[in-house]
């Protein structure tokens, strides 16, 4: 199976409609993420097939359930290579997404993204999110391998606007998780979802800031 082949079967079975030129650019970001990862070795995941199923589809399988409306405020943070924020800021270029990791090779190849890809409402912040101050608080904040749950809202939660959105994506050891963090996210919702090809365990945990 080609790239392209996956990337819309994937699509097709997650319900997902992009905006027009959103596939060929999603398309570009994988290749330059595989351009990138000989120096900076940002995934383990060499082959682009591979990336499209386990980074492309696994990152917009959240997609339906962030309930943002236009010109909402979106936090990725330990954004790493760009994973859930860029396929994110390219599916919904109505909200404005922040791209935060605090290593500098990392954040250099966030900010090269960015360019390349002529995704305009995409930003980037370097550095430690215990350090950061935002401006404005976001509406939500999402991570996709930043840390346990309870730690990931410890230290992020100042980043939410009050009623703003933690979003932690999860593999296994979710309910674990969930109970550890029940002090600070005391009625925290878990979406199961579906990513096209993984028979890997995903959720979603969505805790209110």
């Amino acid at each position: 199976m080609t790239p392209e082949i996956a990337l819309e079967s994937g699509l097709a079975r997650l319900q997902i409609a992009l905006p027009e030129g959103a596939s060929a650019k999603l398309l570009r970001y994988i290749g330059l993420l595989a351009k990138w990862n000989k120096a900076y070795n940002l995934t383990a995941i060499r082959e682009p097939e591979a990336m499209v199923k386990q980074h492309l589809l696994d990152s917009l399988a959240v997609a339906p359930h962030l309930p943002l409306a236009a010109d909402g405020r979106l936090a990725d943070v330990g954004s790493g290579a760009g994973l859930p924020g860029i396929p994110l800021a390219i599916a919904r270029p109505d909200l404005l997404v922040t791209l935060n990791d605090s290593s500098a090779k990392k954040a250099a190849f966030l900010r090269q993204a960015t360019i390349e890809l002529s995704i305009p409402n995409a930003e980037v912040h370097e550095g430690r999110v215990e350090d950061w101050r935002p401006s404005s608080a976001f509406d939500a904040v999402i991570s996709r391998a930043f840390a346990e749950l309870r730690a990931f809202v410890l230290a992020c939660r100042h980043l939410a606007r009050p009623g703003g959105l933690l979003v932690a994506m999860k593999g296994s050891r979710t309910s674990e998780e969930v109970s550890a963090a029940a002090d600070v996210c005391p009625q925290a919702r878990v979406i199961r979802l579906s990513v096209p090809f993984l028979d890997a365990e995903r959720t979603l945990v969505v805790c209110h800031a």
